[in-house]
């Protein structure tokens, strides 16, 4: 049976603490990126989060999940699942789920080969993220499937979701972890 082609960035699957922590994080006033729930990011020097775009190759933070600001415009307090690029509030706090054994369910952007799990993985950011839900659109690339220590996903399960669990179809639902986790023991710090 055919999968379902509904990208959605990540979305927390299970933690072996049972509890996906989240966090706050600032983002910068005017930060000229749009971030999505469901996008990986990285924390900054000066404390801020911004946007893991594919290709990355730094420690990620987490998977940002919504945000709260003043918005400029009207002066009322705002809160999005996502945050709009170049957005002039100087209240802008991000929630990032943080938490270093969280795991995360992604669609994958073709066929998944099973004999990659265990592999790490980039992501595949080409479409942008929903500004009506605020949804991210980020998937798994599956021709990133390598041992390469910098690459931001460990593919560690194939979903149980039996809309996206045909792992013999396109765009099969994997579960991850992030593999370089900016809070993981031994990870070089932003000072």
């Amino acid at each position: 049976m055919a999968n379902q082609d509904a990208a959605f960035g990540l979305r927390p699957a299970r933690s072996s603490t049972s509890a996906n922590t989240q966090n706050r994080y600032r983002i910068a006033a005017n930060y000229g990126t749009s971030i999505f729930q469901g996008d990986l990011v990285a924390m900054v020097t000066g404390g801020g989060i911004e946007r893991v775009a594919a290709g990355g190759s730094g420690l990620i933070l987490g998977v940002f999940n919504g945000c709260f600001y003043t918005d400029p415009t009207t002066g009322k307090p705002t809160f999005s699942n996502y945050y709009p690029a170049s957005t002039n509030a100087s209240d802008i706090m991000a929630n990032v789920i943080d938490d270093p054994s969280a795991t995360f369910e992604i669609q994958a952007d073709d066929t998944f080969p099973v004999t990659d799990l265990a592999g790490n993985f980039d992501i595949v950011d080409a479409t942008a993220g929903d500004t009506t839900s605020g949804q991210s659109r980020s998937e798994l690339d599956v021709t990133t499937g390598a041992a390469t220590a910098t690459l931001p996903l460990k593919a560690i399960d194939i979903s149980q979701d039996p809309e996206n669990s045909d792992v013999a179809a396109a765009n099969t639902n994997v579960i991850v972890k992030i593999n370089n986790h900016l809070f993981s023991g031994g990870t070089a710090g932003l000072a």
